[in-house]
């Protein structure tokens, strides 16, 4: 990952970065450190002659052959609220891949907010999965930050590149193709992360356990392959702690539909249906990194929902952990059953104060909300609203949805005690609704994130990158860091 020093004194300038201010007319901001003689007013001098907006990730470069420094950049930096210093140093980091280093001039009342954006932009935008090093392009390495107090930034350096580290391991978890990427695998990588982290305790339940406790809806899915399912439990819990939060992530590791198979262009990109379970177990392995006074279970079901002389059937009725049964007539709608016993689980288990799940449920997601936004249903105001700043906080999109009661008859089955996909109403809500009927007195306290549009991205845009996403991560950390 991108080398970042914090200096109040430059002692290497090839590269120059000095932000411009988006107003009236764009004007050069006034930094922490003065740069070299005369660099300020040429700069300056430059923001109206290129004809400069100011505009948030807007790069000029102006080349000066035997100069110190040898190159300046002139980087837009928008009003300079958190957000527009994220997509800054997307956009710096982007430009700058000719450049092994270069020196970024901060302005004089910097916050700490902008420092956190302008490192996450910088850290996140550069990302690439390969499995293999070949025709790899040279990346920009270094990059020193100017401050008038470099150690007064040195925890928001950390906790950016926290958050950044454990968004690049949620996309790789992702990106990993299926052809790797099993439910042992899976939690191999997760025990691998969690190893000698103080405080941090790690389960994973096998078919046989599996069986034994009665999860039937992780069984149901993940017994049509050849690669068992499994149950990760990861427990955070710091000596400190006075809120137990537990993280439902759904993590299918390939999905072909099962018997009711997918379409090949709808099945081609079924490696990413784990990404709920990539996002919570991220975002704890974060928490403990950064030492959250916040316990947090996270639980993630493993499948892969495969087509074979085992698999679940159209039609059969599965007995979910802890009684309740599913009648399915649809095996490509098996996320919820999964989630539907880690999350009775939860409920009757751990007992924690608030309930979360994150999955790629439904592809009506990116029908109502678009490609860049999450689905989110809660009946709770406050944890609603708690979340929704997070997220905007972090750059990442979500839309609170409606829990339609006139839908919940949709979920009634004459043989079983619930349809698990209904036909009728809207497909994102009935699965949210199906979802709630297994939360239990726990049903004032949950909150479900449909987030199957926005962990996948065609193309970079500010601070993703194409590919997987690691969409939920960025939020997750962020409210974690504020539950009392």
């Amino acid at each position: 990952m991108l080398a970042i020093r914090l200096i109040a004194e430059p002692d290497r300038l090839d590269v120059l970065v000095l932000p411009v201010r988006a107003a009236e007319s764009a004007e050069l901001v006034p930094t922490a450190v003065t740069p070299p003689d005369g660099t300020a007013d040429e700069a300056a001098a430059l923001v109206p002659a290129a004809r400069l907006t100011g505009r948030a990730g807007e790069i000029h470069t102006q080349v000066r052959p035997g100069r110190t420094p040898a190159r300046m950049l002139l980087l837009g930096v928008g009003d300079g609220d958190e957000a527009a210093w994220r997509t800054a140093g997307a956009a710096l980091a982007r430009a700058a891949t000719d450049e092994t280093h270069i020196t970024i001039a901060l302005p004089v009342e910097v916050t700490p907010a902008a420092v956190r954006g302008f490192t996450e932009g910088l850290l996140l935008a550069p990302y690439r999965f390969r499995l293999t090093e070949a025709g790899t392009a040279p990346t920009l390495d270094s990059v020193d930050l100017l401050l008038a107090d470099p150690t007064a930034f040195e925890t928001t350096i950390a906790t950016a590149r926290t958050t950044a580290a454990m968004t690049h391991l949620a996309r790789d978890l992702t990106n990993t193709p299926s052809s790797v990427k099993n439910p042992q695998w899976f939690a191999d990588q997760v025990a691998a992360a969690a190893a000698d982290v103080p405080d941090l305790r790690l389960r994973v339940r096998g078919p046989a356990e599996l069986a034994a406790e009665g999860f039937g809806g992780i069984l149901a899915v993940g017994g049509g392959s050849a690669s068992g399912p499994r149950l990760v439990e990861l427990d955070w819990h710091p000596a400190n702690a006075r809120t137990h939060v537990v993280l439902v992530g759904k993590g299918i590791t390939f999905d072909t539909g099962g018997i009711s198979i997918k379409p090949v262009p709808a099945m081609k990109l079924m490696r990413k249906d784990m990404a709920g379970a990539a996002a919570v177990v991220a975002a704890t392995l974060g928490a403990a990194e950064m030492r959250l006074p916040v316990r947090i279970t996270t639980l993630a079901p493993l499948a892969e929902n495969m087509v074979s002389g085992a698999a679940f059937r159209p039609g059969d009725v599965i007995r979910h952990y802890g009684g309740t049964t599913s009648e399915t007539t649809n095996s490509d709608a098996e996320g919820r059953l999964v989630l539907a016993d880690a999350l009775a689980y939860a409920v009757q288990q751990l007992k924690p104060d608030l309930l979360l799940d994150l999955a790629t449920l439904t592809g009506a997601n990116a029908v109502a909300l678009g490609k860049r936004t999450g689905a989110l249903y809660s009946e709770n105001d406050q944890l609603a609203a708690d979340v929704l700043a997070a997220a905007e906080a972090a750059g990442e999109s979500a839309w609170r949805m409606p829990l339609h009661n006139d839908y919940v008859e949709y979920l009634g089955s004459e043989i079983a005690d619930l349809y698990s996909a209904p036909a009728q109403g809207a497909g994102s809500v009935l699965a949210a609704l199906y979802l709630r009927e297994f939360t239990g007195e726990l049903r004032d306290r949950w909150l479900h994130l449909d987030m199957s549009a926005p962990s996948w991205a065609d193309g970079d845009h500010a601070e993703v990158s194409r590919g997987a996403t690691g969409w939920g991560v960025r939020w997750l950390l962020r409210w974690l860091a504020s539950v009392d």
